[in-house]
């Protein structure tokens, strides 16, 4: 990932430094388990923990002869260390050590993305709760519908990004297991003890079975996960790059002193920082196809996840972090313009309480055919003449036989739209 769309936390999880200190980390744990168990001579372990280091540029030349990273990791550590040397790494293969330090991984992203979910949840919950009862427009299709509230819109997303963060704990769980189970995942040369051993002393659980990897759908349901989490921040920066258009304007994304919004154009602000995310969420949801495609695997093993995953595991983890971090700074910062909320509202002349008197006719003995010709033909007059709704209305006799003008007050009534808002936000405990 590049590192303008990286920040340090993920970036260090994701180092090759952090990478072969994970693997030292399990080799450790692997000599530990079996010395407990008597397989190797006691005292080992202390010796292995005391000389074992290795160098990142060391392990790159290494590897230009053996072709094998983790031949050329192990071999790296053991030219540093006596006798003992020949126990690292016994009993077991590449994979028990690769893929239960990619457990370890994976597991600190997803501690990162949790926290950054939750960060998200409180600026969001912060705009919800300022906005609760602010009015504005609804719209579908782009098009102006009913009232709502610029904090139920928010609601809306909090209890979106409630979800995400469920997912994400699941599939954390998902990931945090390893496996020592040597080359095929028989237990040829290493017990089951010895894994359970391993994985307790790594605070991962061991794999109920496992062949020479762990198998990829739990990889997969990760990689999905931040998929869907990247959806759901497209979903929110597309909502407000639309709300930012010059036509609506009832948000605007920061502007910082000294920023340029275009090289042609001085009066320009746009919305670039949404739309980074909106361009990064496409990224990451390609890397749910590879993800998918390695659980499948040739027999016992093949080598077609392993290339995939050095891109997808640091730059999906990177990517999702990145655009919650960002999502949560521009909420945070959001300048919400409530004036023209109030102007767009109001743009339709009272059309956007259309549903409210078909259902007062109906309420009057009307059918609902009849009733939505006549709110609809009233409607038309808006849009053909320049009246307002509520002037169409009262100079219909058909309207003027059934609402009064009390009716029609109560059909054009806002706060009638806007009178759940306080039970919506008791269920989201906002």
């Amino acid at each position: 990932m590049l590192d303008r769309y990286s920040l340090p936390q993920m970036r260090a999880i994701w180092s090759e430094e952090n990478k072969f200190q994970s693997w030292l980390d399990v080799e450790i744990a692997v000599c530990e388990a079996q010395e407990h168990f008597g397989n190797i001579p006691k005292g080992t372990t202390e010796k292995i923990k005391a000389g074992a280091k290795f160098c990142v540029e060391r392990i790159d030349e290494i590897e230009k002869e053996t072709a094998h990273d983790l031949i050329a990791f192990v071999k790296c550590v053991t030219e540093n260390l006596g006798e003992e040397g020949r126990y690292v790494h016994y009993g077991v293969t590449s994979y028990d050590i690769e893929d239960t330090a990619t457990a370890l991984r994976l597991r600190q992203a997803a501690d990162l993305i949790i926290e950054d979910l939750n960060k998200l949840l409180e600026a969001i919950a912060k705009l919800a709760r300022e906005h609760k009862m602010t009015p504005m427009i609804g719209r579908t299709h782009g098009v102006q519908a009913e009232p709502i509230t610029f904090g139920f819109k928010m609601a809306v997303w909090y209890s979106e990004v409630q979800r995400d963060l469920v997912r994400m704990q699941a599939a954390r769980e998902a990931i945090s297991y390893g496996k020592i189970s040597g080359a095929v995942g028989i237990f040829g040369n290493i017990g089951p003890d010895q894994e359970e051993y391993v994985c307790n002393l790594l605070g991962l659980k061991p794999a109920p079975v496992s062949t020479q990897i762990i198998q990829r759908d739990r990889h997969a349901q990760f990689i999905t996960t931040l998929a869907m989490i990247a959806s759901s921040c497209e979903n929110f920066a597309t909502e407000m790059r639309n709300l930012q258009r010059t036509e609506i304007l009832e948000v605007q994304e920061m502007f910082l002193p000294g920023q340029r919004g275009s090289s042609a154009m001085p009066h320009k602000r746009n919305p670039w920082r949404f739309e980074t995310i909106c361009g990064l969420a496409r990224v990451v949801r390609s890397n749910a196809i590879p993800a998918m495609e390695s659980i499948v695997s040739w027999h016992e093993r093949d080598l077609t996840n392993s290339a995939a995953e050095r891109i997808i595991f640091p730059d999906t983890c990177q990517a999702v972090d990145f655009m919650l971090h960002s999502l949560a700074r521009l909420l945070g910062r959001l300048e919400v313009n409530v004036d023209n909320m109030k102007r767009n509202l109001e743009m339709m002349g009272q059309l956007v309480f259309s549903e409210h008197v078909l259902l007062a006719l109906i309420q009057k003995g009307m059918t609902r055919e009849e009733g939505y010709k006549i709110a609809q033909r009233n409607a038309a007059k808006c849009w053909d003449e320049g009246i307002s709704f509520r002037q169409a209305l009262e100079k219909d006799p058909d309207v003027q036989q059934r609402l009064s003008a009390k009716d029609l007050d109560e059909c054009f009534d806002l706060e009638h739209h806007l009178r759940n808002v306080d039970k919506i936000f008791e269920r989201l405990g906002i």
